[in-house]
């Protein structure tokens, strides 16, 4: 991704959630598989079922702008966020993400973020909702705007799933080919996207159903 890329992605996180200096929003996704000869307890996750775990950015128009798949299920999503490829150079700033700005004339300079659940670690640029057991009014608005910003990946995860229904279902197959599966549904559903366009929230929860 260039520095114009996110800016473009900001562009859209503004105009469409009203959350200023977003690139995007990051999620996990369990992908349900039988389990695996000799791996079994690997795979087996907080929902008592046997999964890899999908690691995805997305951006405000439901495409995968990063990936990190094949991760065991029982791993959190911030473990194997702290692992992947995306979150070590978020980490180490290798990202080309643009420079601070401030949201107002001469306000203080903010850093351009992605958008987690509370999963997530909160670093400088990796924001997370305040806990529920301290809010204000501030920050309950906070938490509604960034929560609106997240819910983007749910969403793209609910496409991706609409599209290919074999997600639906638990993979028989080995693991590597649940792998190869799940980056091989990702690419044609950035494709697709491209000439997809979802005008209201309500025709994106018409073809959604809960993951």
């Amino acid at each position: 991704m260039t520095t114009e890329l996110w800016l473009e992605n900001e562009l859209y996180f503004r105009q469409k959630c009203n959350f200023p200096n977003c690139v995007g929003a990051i999620d996990g996704k369990h992908v349900y598989t039988k389990s695996p000869p000799n791996l079994g307890s690997d795979y087996f996750n907080y929902k008592k079922s046997f999964s890899l775990v999908l690691l995805a950015v997305v951006d405000a128009r439901y495409k995968f702008i990063a990936i990190d798949d094949g991760s065991k299920g029982r791993f959190s999503d911030a473990g194997i966020f702290s692992n992947s490829a995306f979150g070590k150079k978020l980490k180490d700033n290798s990202l080309f993400l643009p420079e601070s700005k401030s949201l107002e004339e001469g306000g203080m300079e903010m850093p351009f973020i992605f958008v987690g659940d509370e999963a997530f670690p909160l670093l400088p640029n990796l924001m997370r909702p305040y806990p529920q057991s301290q809010l204000n009014n501030q920050k309950r608005i906070y938490n509604y705007r960034l929560s609106r910003a997240r819910r983007v990946v749910e969403q793209a995860f609910g496409i991706l799933a609409a599209r290919w229904r074999l997600f639906h279902t638990a993979f028989g197959c080995n693991i590597h080919t649940v792998d190869k599966v799940i980056k091989a549904a990702c690419v044609p559903h950035n494709y697709l996207s491209e000439d997809t366009e979802i005008q209201t929230e309500n025709s994106i929860n018409s073809v959604l159903r809960p993951l």
